[in-house]
């Protein structure tokens, strides 16, 4: 998959009618937006078309839409936030068609400058099937150009994030990505595909079987490879090691153990904790007062549950990534969302602020981490991606992303 995409800064967009494809899939609660992140990140992109003097068109998924469209996962409360943040009316078409009469009257009625923002794109349960064909053309025939900006969503096939490239790019228009899905490509793809050296990887969370492929794909890639979380129990046991309690996937021990050999057959270096914070039980609520142990990792009591790194670990992976030019961090080191058990990520994430290596980190959990645990500002990128993160770094070609013109 080439990494060289068209962008906004590649083409003409004055006059033109340009749909933005954005990640507006944000936190609501009884109709109030909780977080604004995505709506913020997505302005860069659409102040530019605006200054450029074009006619932008803006749609979004909400939520998962299992039981049909609803006003709870309606795009409305998104149109009145952009419209403050804009400075100027944005045009909010509530049809549950997303494309019908009303969007094609709206979209005639504009003049450059002008903002329009679609119902949520999974109210047409087309957006999701192998059959969105006309769902595609639908999106097309409303504008001239397209742009990409919802990375989040870029690892599904989807009729607005890959079907409508085609029909606009069969009738002539561009079709490139937003400022948010280039520092994506700049930052996740390069760093795994080329990667300023000594480059260092971090995995954590649960399950191994969430990242088999990562683990595989960035043993390739990277020069050091540290294991924490949840996953690294499996790594342990797969050793030899007593476990106790602590979160398992027996059905990946084998796994762990090639993993080790290739990593000594590549001559990389695959760090798994010396040392372990364990615990009676897991903390219920999950932020509750808790009493904890430290114990060396090859001598965890039968009856215990392994829940973080502990001090030892932590200044051996703090030290693994001061070394490093390249960071990529995915997955916590422990339970970080309970204060007792959280001083492992912190521990990796203030060894990250502290590099002057290139920090990334690849969404979901371990960028809810350094948000909440205010090392945000310090790292150099933290991606937009849950999903779309993951198979970013485990090779896959990205459809949004694969869909965009390559530059010539």
């Amino acid at each position: 998959m080439s990494l060289n995409k068209k962008s906004v800064d590649d083409f003409n967009a004055a006059g033109k009618r340009v749909l933005v494809r954005c990640d507006f899939n944000v936190p609501l609660k009884n109709g109030v937006i909780t977080d604004e992140t995505r709506i913020v990140a997505a302005l860069p992109t659409i102040n530019k078309l605006l200054n450029d003097g074009a006619k932008v068109i803006l749609c979004s998924h909400l939520g998962k839409v299992k039981n049909g469209p609803n006003e709870g996962e309606s795009l409305a409360p998104v149109a009145e936030r952009l419209s403050e943040k804009l400075g100027k009316k944005v045009t909010f078409v509530a049809d549950y068609n997303v494309t019908g009469a009303d969007a094609t009257a709206a979209v005639a009625a504009m003049k450059p400058g002008d903002v329009v923002l679609l119902q949520n794109t999974r109210f047409r349960g087309s957006e999701e099937t192998k059959n969105g064909e006309a769902f595609s053309k639908e999106l097309a025939d409303l504008c001239d150009d397209y742009v990409c900006d919802a990375f989040g969503s870029s690892h599904r096939a989807h009729a607005s994030v890959a079907g409508v490239t085609d029909v606009v790019r069969a009738k002539g228009g561009n079709c490139a990505v937003g400022y948010l899905m280039q520092k994506e490509i700049n930052f996740l793809g390069n760093a795994v595909e080329n990667p300023v050296r000594p480059f260092v990887a971090i995995l954590g969370g649960a399950k191994v079987a969430d990242k088999l492929n990562v683990i595989n794909n960035l043993l390739e890639k990277c020069d050091t490879l540290i294991i924490g979380g949840g996953m690294a129990y499996t790594f342990l046991k797969a050793k030899g090691y007593e476990i106790g309690t602590s979160l398992c996937d027996d059905e990946k021990i084998d796994y762990c153990k090639e993993m080790m050999d290739k990593a000594e057959a590549l001559g990389k270096k695959l760090l798994l904790p010396v040392d372990t914070v364990v615990t009676a039980s897991f903390p219920d609520p999950i932020d509750a007062p808790i009493e904890t142990e430290v114990f060396d990792s090859d001598k965890l009591p039968a009856d215990k549950m392994g829940m973080d790194i502990g001090p030892k670990t932590q200044a051996l992976y703090a030290e693994a990534a001061k070394t490093a030019k390249t960071v990529v961090w995915n997955g916590p080191m422990g339970i970080f969302e309970n204060p007792v058990l959280a001083k492992g990520t912190i521990a990796v994430a203030q060894a990250l602020a502290d590099t002057d290596a290139t920090t990334i980190i690849g969404g979901g959990d371990s960028a809810a981490a350094v948000n909440q645990l205010g090392f945000a500002d310090k790292m150099s990128h933290i991606s937009t991606g849950g999903g779309a993160s993951l198979e970013f770094l485990e090779g896959k070609e990205l459809p949004g992303v694969a869909a965009a013109d390559d530059v010539q």
